[in-house]
């Protein structure tokens, strides 16, 4: 048995009582374990067990699925689940970890940013953009993260840039005759991009950008991870949906 401060991130049901729970923790990384008896009412894993409960959990880790047998919340970012706009957001940051992270492969600085995506939405800021930062930093993890320092066809460190979906990343002025279809951008927009890629979430102070930047930084994601993700993502679908209303 084993304490470990974990984040859910995924729920199943299995059987008529039980959860399958997807924890995102420090120490092990992403790990599967089975809690039984989770989905009565009146069982006390019920509630620890639910989507974005941060907690301390006992766990049984063998050469299988582990186990769950006790859990204690630390914080169950209440206004996500009662917000189905930032619930919305809070699922696509941990779909993404879901999805995208190898099983028992420990990073505790990307835990971290994860943890801190939820406490951020939580808070009222900006779903949108710290969701956006989470998402290019998980993209590196997963080993598709575009280039953003430099021109990816000769190297060149000087902007302006435009964004190239089809090569993987930024190319310069000199390169940019090699995709057609490239995302042009301002000099400020493509030296913020990089900047949303590399920054510690935990550092981040008040931070705004125009409805059109936004809307071209999602397209610009969404047509990126299209390329090379390779998983449909459910809370992306409906995120697009809420679009529509909000």
């Amino acid at each position: 048995m084993e304490k470990i401060e974990g984040l859910v991130i995924r729920t199943r049901d299995y059987g008529e009582t039980h959860k399958i729970v997807t924890l995102w923790t420090r120490e092990k990384g992403k790990i599967t374990v089975m809690a039984r008896g989770a989905k009565k009412p009146s069982s006390r894993m019920s509630s620890v067990t639910q989507p974005f409960i941060y907690g301390n959990y006992l766990i049984y880790i063998g050469s299988g699925m582990g186990s769950m047998s006790q859990g204690e919340t630390v914080d169950s970012f209440r206004s996500v689940r009662e917000d189905i706009l930032k619930a919305g957001y809070a699922s696509f940051a941990c779909e993404l970890a879901d999805k995208l992270v190898e099983e028992k492969e420990p990073d505790p600085f990307l835990f971290e940013q994860l943890l801190t995506t939820l406490t951020y939405i939580d808070e009222g800021r900006d779903p949108e953009i710290v969701t956006m930062m989470f998402e290019l930093k998980i993209y590196r993890k997963a080993g598709f993260a575009p280039v953003l320092s430099r021109c990816i066809n000769c190297g060149n460190s000087e902007g302006p840039f435009s964004f190239s979906v089809a090569e993987g990343g930024y190319l310069c002025n000199r390169c940019k005759h090699v995709d057609p279809d490239r995302y042009e951008l301002s000099e400020r927009f493509s030296s913020l991009l990089p900047l949303l890629a590399e920054m510690d979430l935990k550092r981040l102070g008040n931070i705004s950008m125009k409805k059109e930047n936004k809307e071209k930084l999602r397209q610009l994601l969404d047509r990126y991870y299209e390329q090379y993700g390779g998983y449909f993502l459910k809370s992306r679908k409906f995120l697009k949906q809420m679009d529509k209303f909000y």
